[in-house]
C-alpha cells in the first residue's frame, strides 16, 4: 500500500520523544561523580586507579591504563609495539581516522587493506599480500562492535613475526569464539566517548597482558616519564612522551557506568535481534551480519542499501543520502557514520603529515600507493550505508526497534517517491 512519506508531507512514523537519549543517568552516577568532585584529587587519582583495575577484571586483561581518549590509547599501542620511523602498519581501508592517524603519530606508515563487505571488517584474506619487510604490526578494527576473525589474524602475525593491535574502541563485550576482544592481540584500545557502549563522556583504555608493553605505553602516556602520577615521580623525560592521562571526575563516571555495562549490552542485543526480525523482508536492505562464532555488541546497527536493485549504482552515495533524509523525516535517528574511505582522506593523499613529506619522505620509508581505486569494497560500503546507535541503546526497548523498522519499511516500500526530490 502506498503511503505518503513524511518528507513529502505525510505523517511521521516515530513520534517526537519516543527515542530516549543515551546514556541513562541515575543516582549511582550522581553519587560517584559528586564524591570525586568533592575529593582531594581532581587529576589522576584513586578513581583512575580503580577504573583501570575494574575494567581489566571485566575484560579479562592483566593490565589496563585509563586515558583521555581511545585515540590516545591507540597511539600508546603503536608506541608500545615498537613501531617507528619507516615501519609499516597494516590497517583496514575503512574505519575512523584515528585507526590510521595513530600510526602517523609515531612516524610510521599506514598500509591499507580493503574490507570484507559482509562483515565490514578488514578482509583477512588480503592481509598477507600487504606484508613487506618493513611491516611491524597489524591493526585490526572490530568495526561497529563485530569482532575480526582473530584466529586467522594472529596466525598470520605469528608466521611473520608481527605484533597485533586491536582497535576495540567500539567493541566492548564483543567476542570471537567466546573470547572477548582486547584479549587476542598484543595490546588493545577502547574508547569511552559518549557514543560508546561504555561511556564516561570522553576517555579511553589501553589494555595488555604483557608487562613490557604496559611499561612502554605508560611512558608515552605521561610525558615520557617512567613513574606514574601516583608514584614518587622524578619528572625526568626518558623518551618522547605525550599527556594522555585521565582525570578523577571522568573516571568516577566511568566506574559508575561500568557497573551497568553488562545490562546495557544485553539490552542492545535484544533490541538488535528484534530490529533484524522486523526488517527481514523489507526490500532493498542488506542487514548487518553476525557470523557463527561471533557475538556482536551492536554498538552501531549498520544497514546497506542494495543500490544495484534500486538502479542507483552510479550515484549510490547521492541516492543513499536521499533515502537517509526520508528516514530522518520519519523520526529515525540514523546517519552516515563515515562517508570517506581512509585512503581518500587528505591527510593520507597529500603524504605530508608533518610537513616536507614526513613521515613518507623519511629515508627509512618505502613508497606506498593510496589510490582509492585499490579499495573498491570499502568505497562500495561507504557509499551505501547508514547506521544507528541510540535507537538500540538503553533505556530504549524492543518497542523502539519495532518503530524504527516500521519507518524503514515505509520508506523502502515507497522509495519511488524520492526519485523526484532535488
Amino acid at each position: 500500500m502506498t503511503e505518503k512519506l513524511a518528507i513529502k508531507g505525510g505523517r511521521r512514523t516515530i513520534p517526537e520523544g519516543a527515542i530516549k537519549k543515551w546514556p541513562p543517568i541515575d543516582d549511582v552516577d550522581r553519587k560517584m561523580v559528586m564524591e570525586a568532585l568533592e575529593g582531594n584529587v581532581l587529576t589522576t587519582g584513586p578513581n583512575c586507579q580503580a577504573l583501570q583495575e575494574e575494567f581489566a577484571v571485566w575484560n579479562g586483561n592483566r593490565y589496563a591504563i585509563t586515558t583521555n581518549s581511545g585515540t590516545g590509547a591507540l597511539h600508546m599501542c603503536v608506541a608500545a609495539c615498537g613501531c617507528g620511523a619507516g615501519d609499516e602498519v597494516i590497517v583496514p581501508a575503512y574505519s575512523w581516522s584515528s585507526s590510521a592517524t595513530c600510526i602517523l603519530h609515531h612516524n610510521a606508515i599506514p598500509v591499507f587493506v580493503d574490507i570484507d563487505f559482509d562483515t565490514m571488517n578488514i578482509d583477512v584474506d588480503r592481509i598477507e599480500a600487504a606484508i613487506t619487510p618493513r611491516t611491524k604490526a597489524i591493526i585490526v578494527v572490530h568495526l561497529h562492535g563485530l569482532a575480526v576473525d582473530m584466529e586467522r589474524v594472529t596466525d598470520v602475525a605469528r608466521r611473520h613475526g608481527l605484533k597485533v593491535i586491536e582497535d576495540a574502541c567500539q567493541a566492548h563485550g564483543a567476542t570471537f569464539k567466546g573470547k572477548k576482544v582486547g584479549t587476542w592481540g598484543n595490546c588493545a584500545a577502547f574508547s569511552l566517548n559518549q557514543n560508546k557502549c561504555f561511556c564516561s563522556g570522553e576517555g579511553g583504555m589501553f589494555v595488555t597482558d604483557d608487562e613490557d608493553l604496559q611499561e612502554k605505553a605508560k611512558q608515552l602516556w605521561s610525558f615520557g616519564e617512567t613513574r606514574t602520577p601516583v608514584e614518587d615521580r622524578d619528572y625526568h623525560a626518558y623518551a618522547l612522551g605525550w599527556m594522555y592521562r585521565n582525570n578523577e571526575i571522568i573516571a568516577a563516571f566511568g566506574r559508575a557506568q561500568l557497573t551497568k555495562l553488562d545490562g546495557y549490552l544485553e539490552a542492545q542485543k535484544a533490541n538488535a535481534q528484534r530490529m533484524t526480525e522486523c526488517l527481514r523482508g523489507v526490500p532493498h536492505l542488506l542487514l548487518p551480519a553476525e557470523p557463527e562464532g561471533f557475538e556482536h555488541d551492536w554498538y552501531n546497527y549498520t544497514i546497506r542499501f542494495d543500490m544495484k536493485a534500486l538502479g542507483h549504482e552510479e550515484d549510490a552515495a547521492a541516492f543513499r543520502d536521499e533515502i537517509m533524509k526520508a528516514l530522518q523525516a520519519e523520526g529515525v535517528q540514523t546517519a552516515v557514520w563515515q562517508r570517506f574511505i581512509l585512503p581518500a582522506m587528505t591527510v593520507f593523499r597529500a603524504k605530508n603529515g608533518y610537513g616536507k613529506g614526513c613521515p613518507w619522505s623519511c629515508p627509512h620509508a618505502a613508497p606506498v600507493d593510496y589510490s582509492p581505486d585499490n579499495f573498491p569494497v570499502a568505497q562500495k560500503h561507504a557509499d551505501s550505508h547508514t547506521g544507528m546507535t541510540t535507537p538500540l541503546r538503553a533505556p530504549n526497548g524492543p518497542e523502539v526497534a519495532e518503530l524504527v523498522a516500521k519507518a524503514f519499511g515505509k520508506v523502502m516500500k515507497n522509495v519511488d517517491q524520492l526519485e523526484d526530490l532535488e
